[in-house]
């Protein structure tokens, strides 16, 4: 059933930064661009647009579209800059975090720590959390940038349930690792997790607990898209995913966690980047509508049956 190599991608909630954001962090990364950018009329939150591009190439969208959701820490961005793909990855490191502390915020200063030699997390001006990593040249390789879920308050200690919940429902995934924190370690319960990844299609991501007193949980401000193919996959990832029936709306959901998603036919991205001004107002009107999305009557809509 399930699409090989289901695709991911993040998703950031902008007031009206969204293109900004793209073109700043595509100057920062190698890798990077903008692909496009599409205005949607009308929407609850006014004229609202949306921008889709790439960061280190892994695609990103986001949406500018009022001060509705803030991103926190919650969900952060791992850019992995590993010595054994880039020779020069240290200076690297230092040339991202001097561009992301414009306006931005160190959470922990530029260092080193027991995981990493070279290693800061940064909350840059849009509020949008990158960790920067030195990686281990021998380690496992994995991807430049990868999400990063941090479960606290309520959901701490919930990060391996979760793992096992994503691995179960995106059947085409991989299990990572998974470190533990253990005694004595202040402010986290020993066999918590400290550090866990996982693929899901063709997207890792990362999770930990963390039991410091966070002001912050999961919101809609950075959500997932998967894009699926035929109404069988939007209908399945909506039953498995869905967790809160009032959160469901325009395709979007949240999960037992409060993760959000957005559940979407891949031809959404043809028909509101390709499709004529008529089309695409048309689309969108019918797709305010909707809680789960109906591809056959987005289809038809979008022809003008």
């Amino acid at each position: 059933m399930s699409k090989i190599h289901q695709a991911i991608v993040p998703h950031l909630w902008f007031d009206k930064e969204a293109k900004e954001a793209a073109e700043f962090y595509s100057s920062v990364f190698p890798d990077s661009g903008l692909n496009s950018v599409t205005p949607l009329n009308d929407t609850p939150s006014g004229d609202a647009h949306i921008v889709s591009f790439r960061v280190w190439g892994q695609p990103f969208m986001a949406i500018s579209a009022g001060p509705h959701f803030k991103v926190n820490p919650s969900i952060s961005f791992f850019a992995n800059f590993d010595p054994s793909r880039e020779p020069n990855a240290k200076d690297m490191l230092d040339d991202a975090w001097e561009k992301l502390s414009d306006g931005g915020t160190p959470l922990m200063p530029l260092g080193s720590y027991p995981f990493s030699k070279h290693y800061s997390w940064i909350q840059d001006k849009y509020g949008v959390n990158w960790q920067l990593m030195l990686t281990n040249p021998d380690g496992e390789p994995r991807p430049p940038i990868i999400p990063s879920l941090m479960f606290v308050g309520a959901n701490c200690g919930k990060a391996e349930e979760a793992r096992a919940f994503y691995l179960s429902v995106f059947r085409d995934s991989q299990p990572g690792q998974l470190v533990r924190y253990g005694p004595g370690q202040e402010h986290d319960r020993e066999g918590h997790v400290l550090f866990s990844d996982f693929r899901l299609g063709s997207t890792w991501f990362t999770a930990m607990d963390s039991a410091y007193d966070h002001a912050f949980q999961f919101n809609e401000a950075v959500s997932f898209v998967v894009r699926c193919e035929t109404q069988e996959e939007i209908d399945y990832y909506w039953d498995k995913l869905s967790a809160v029936p009032a959160a469901e709306q325009c395709g979007w959901l949240k999960d037992q966690y409060g993760v959000s998603w957005q559940i979407t036919p891949a031809v959404m991205d043809k028909m509101l980047g390709e499709g004529t001004p008529e089309q695409r107002d048309r689309v969108t009107k019918a797709f305010l509508k909707m809680k789960k999305f109906d591809l056959a009557e987005l289809e038809r809509t979008y022809r003008g049956d």
